[in-house]
């Protein structure tokens, strides 16, 4: 069998990513002609399919899966080769793959600006994901880093946390617990929730509260997005529990408010994670870095005040 070459590594890598044949070739700069040339090319090189089509949907084979893993390792290797020549020559340049949890997307875009600011050569790609997706990707070694509320338990990634990261319970203004103060675990029982999915680093949080005091988990509806709790809130479907960091706008507007909830808010960290084993670029470096320089300013403008962690009636 003849080797399979760089490029047909490379195209079969992008083409499996997007399972779509013109979203590689205009990530690759090639026509779909090309691509598909490639894929062929690839897969009599190996003589099984890579790919099947039902309907116009495209799918990896069992080969293809196991390509899948092989070219991605050749890929990232080739793309970090690259980066150390670079920096080996003084040149900022390289790529860096970035992942956060949902609830970090509402600070990391506004950080990851600055940063980019700072150094324009590198370029900056940010994956937003749950929890589990996010760790599926420093797990396949796609992302470079991530950030997140719960890391990955287990020796092979490495967790830094860098910044506050308080759970509150939230709720409409018009709920019959806005005026009550010191509220106690067994009084939420009897609500309904809108959780997270599981999955969520959030949703494990408010499971093993419930746990600890004994609780089983209330009435929940399940929601894929902070911004659909947030909403169904404000429409009174019920209560949430949700990181500070998403709801400032909500507060200042007066359409959501901080429960007095006793045992609240729950304070967690943010962390940066990446693979134990994976060697970090000098760009991987210099964001891990901003990022820990930047944990006071972060705090001092993100994290809301202690005046409104616990609020009775209305936000203040």
């Amino acid at each position: 069998m003849l080797p399979l070459s760089l490029r047909q590594l490379q195209v079969f890598e992008s083409v499996a990513r997007h399972l779509n044949h013109s979203r590689a070739a205009a990530e690759l700069f090639l026509s779909q002609p090309a691509v598909s040339m490639q894929i062929k090319q690839a897969e009599q090189t190996i003589g099984m399919p890579l790919f099947e089509q039902v309907g116009k949907k495209l799918f990896l084979t069992e080969a293809g899966r196991e390509m899948l893993h092989y070219s991605r390792s050749v890929v990232l290797l080739m793309q970090e080769m690259e980066t150390v020549f670079d920096e080996m020559k003084g040149l900022e340049n390289g790529h860096l793959n970035i992942a956060v949890v949902s609830t970090a997307n509402y600070f990391m875009p506004q950080l990851l600006a600055k940063f980019i600011r700072a150094h324009p050569k590198i370029k900056v790609s940010l994956s937003v994901a749950n929890r589990d997706a996010v760790i599926k990707q420093l797990t396949e070694n796609v992302a470079d880093l991530a950030i997140m509320g719960q890391p990955p338990e287990g020796t092979d990634m490495v967790a830094e946390p860098f910044m506050q990261n308080p759970l509150v319970v939230i709720a409409s203004p018009l709920h019959p617990l806005a005026s009550a103060s010191n509220i106690q675990p067994r009084q939420l029982a009897h609500e309904t929730f809108l959780l997270r999915e599981q999955g969520s680093g959030t949703r494990g949080v408010v499971e093993r509260f419930f746990s600890s005091h004994k609780l089983p988990l209330p009435a929940h509806m399940a929601m894929d997005t902070n911004e659909a709790i947030k909403q169904s809130v404000q429409a009174g479907m019920g209560i949430g529990i949700i990181s500070s960091h998403g709801i400032e706008l909500e507060l200042e507007a007066k359409r959501l408010l901080v429960l007095d909830v006793d045992h609240f808010p729950i304070v967690r960290h943010w962390y940066i994670v990446h693979r134990r084993e994976k060697r970090a670029s000098v760009a991987a470096q210099e964001l891990k870095s901003f990022l820990l320089k930047e944990a006071q300013r972060i705090e001092a403008t993100i994290n809301p005040p202690p005046s409104i962690t616990k609020i009775s009636g209305q936000s203040r």
